[in-house]
């Protein structure tokens, strides 16, 4: 015989998982991640900037982009950790924070490298720390993105979720493409003018009309106060910064 109390329980549990399927970000799709980016983002920012201040005490910029309080490593993360342990989401704990553990220094070890590679500074290094791989992640920071990956999956996202799919349809997603075209150029000015202080530290006078107006907009000195611990690679200048 069916249990008719677990058939009126069923539609609502899996409401709960599921979220409202009328909602604009229904479910796992692309803009809930780009809410999740937008607030892994934020958190991150706000995160790093107490840090800093428990740590040495005093606030310093924690940004990852020159306009707003935005640290995209985190926004990123958020997305990968969100991609990665959403099917782990009702596995044991202990599964869920070894997978988070060994994607989350993975996803530092590739954001380390592309920032070298690319923009030609690095913002953290841990060659001195014990178990650290090429000196851009370590087993103390795998250990840190277990337990954040762990609490994220079980935790912060289901309500960050529900959050996302309460916004209104329309304006959610106006919302959302507003915030995209927003970071692209933020993260477009952002990188150009990290690429051109690098290449200032290391006595390259600017090309074209381009590079001069950005050496006119965003100095060393304000990048200096932008990036405190961000580093060129190869300069007379170049620090060690640690995290």
């Amino acid at each position: 015989m069916k249990n008719p109390q677990r058939n009126s329980d069923f539609p609502a549990a899996r409401s709960r998982v599921e979220g409202n399927p009328r909602s604009f970000a229904h479910g796992l799709n692309g803009y809930k991640l780009v809410w999740i980016f937008l607030i892994g983002s934020l958190l991150g920012f706000v995160v790093e900037t107490i840090w800093c201040y428990v740590q040495y005490g005093h606030f310093e910029s924690r940004k990852g982009l020159i306009y707003g309080p935005f640290s995209p490593v985190y926004g990123f993360g958020g997305i990968v950790l969100t991609l990665a342990l959403y099917r782990l989401r009702e596995r044991n704990g202990l599964v869920v924070f070894l997978a988070s553990g060994l994607i989350g220094a993975a996803f530092e070890f590739v954001c380390s490298w592309f920032q070298e590679l690319v923009f030609g500074t690095v913002s953290w290094e841990y060659s001195g720390t014990p178990l650290n791989l090429g000196g851009r992640t370590n087993l103390q920071y795998a250990v840190f993105w277990g337990l954040l990956g762990m609490v994220f999956i079980k935790h912060t996202y289901p309500f960050f979720s529900r959050w996302i799919e309460r916004l209104p349809n329309r304006a959610g997603r106006i919302l959302t493409w507003v915030f995209v075209i927003f970071m692209l150029l933020n993260m477009l000015v952002s990188g150009l003018a990290v690429r051109r202080w690098t290449n200032r530290s290391l006595g390259y006078p600017p090309a074209n009309a381009a590079s001069a107006l950005i050496d006119r907009l965003y100095p060393d000195d304000f990048m200096h106060w932008v990036y405190p611990n961000m580093s060129i690679v190869g300069s007379h200048t170049e620090q060690r910064p640690e995290k």
